[in-house]
């Protein structure tokens, strides 16, 4: 006779974790391990990294869902490790070796003006592993069947490109980044103009904005700050939604007229900074979430943090 476990309890969670997603493990596989740790109802991940990626997954928790989107096109920072002299299919480690090249003798001045030079806006092609779709197919599922399709290059902007380290047939460098640029296709770019071939052996997430560089924290990590204690053990360990919009101003909202914004309805704010998106506060200091200035003094609500039935 088979013995049933004990169905889990989920809970009301809310916050944002900066988890550090370790080497060979998918976003979504991380994300349910963190779920179950923190035993939430609700939650997601903000920007999926590879299995052979690692570094900052920004993981939300419950209201501090609605923030993934705002996270997704927020500029990123990463470590690379380029293998030159090699190519793969994937442009990096995931498929084997198809193509190798000489490389020539290289000097660190050589190389920096070369990462200089991509610096700004600029085209770029996305490599044909990837998740974009093409009449409904992911692009990485025709390549693995052997295809190959015409891509339409999208514009990307590199904020900042410097090397790291430098030896004959290696090459690691710092990039900040807009968002939808693949940084495989960047690496590929970088070892033509230093006239060979490569590939990513090696990518770290290091930042995401605006997260700046919080330390991140490991499931191992969490496993062991929790131990036998329950999950709200970790509670402390969370960020607030509202530091995902630490850009913008704010407005305080007296409890007269948190209950109106609650309601859907404009509201007199108490104070307001002079901008149209704000943060809005009740006068504890409690985030309500986002609203719209009016000229008048009110506010009127796009997105609430909170809930409209408490």
């Amino acid at each position: 006779m088979s013995v049933s476990k004990p169905r889990r309890s989920y809970r009301e969670v809310d916050g944002i974790l900066l988890l550090d997603k370790s080497l060979g493990l998918s976003s979504n596989a991380a994300l349910q391990q963190v779920r179950d740790l923190f035993a939430a109802k609700k939650a997601g991940h903000a920007g999926s990294l590879d299995p052979l990626a690692t570094g900052l997954l920004p993981v939300c928790f419950g209201q501090a869902t609605k923030v993934c989107g705002r996270l997704l096109d927020a500029a990123k920072q990463y470590r690379v490790i380029v293998q030159l002299g090699a190519r793969t299919e994937s442009l990096d480690g995931e498929t084997e070796v198809i193509e190798r090249a000489p490389i020539p003798e290289l000097s660190q001045e050589f190389v920096d003006s070369t990462l200089t030079g991509f610096l700004g806006e600029q085209d770029q092609v996305p490599p044909m592993h990837s998740a974009l779709k093409r009449d409904g197919q992911r692009l990485y599922e025709l390549a693995r069947r052997g295809e190959s399709i015409d891509r339409p290059a999208r514009k990307i902007r590199i904020r900042s490109i410097t090397r790291v380290g430098l030896t004959a047939d290696r090459l690691e460098f710092d990039v900040g980044c807009s968002k939808g640029t693949y940084v495989r296709s960047l690496a590929a770019d970088v070892a033509a103009r230093l006239g060979t071939i490569g590939y990513v052996a090696a990518l770290r997430r290091t930042g995401v904005d605006p997260f700046g560089l919080r330390p991140m924290l490991t499931i191992d990590e969490l496993k062991a700050r929790r131990g036998s204690a329950g999950p709200d053990s970790l509670d402390s360990l969370l960020l607030p939604s509202d530091i995902a919009f630490s850009d913008l101003g704010t407005a305080e909202l007296d409890a007269a007229s948190e209950q109106a914004l609650l309601k859907g309805q404009a509201a007199q704010a108490v104070t307001a900074a002079p901008a149209v998106s704000l943060r809005a506060y009740s006068t504890d200091g409690r985030f309500l979430g986002l609203v719209e200035g009016q000229p008048d003094g009110r506010v009127r609500p796009v997105r609430l943090f909170v809930d409209t039935g408490a």
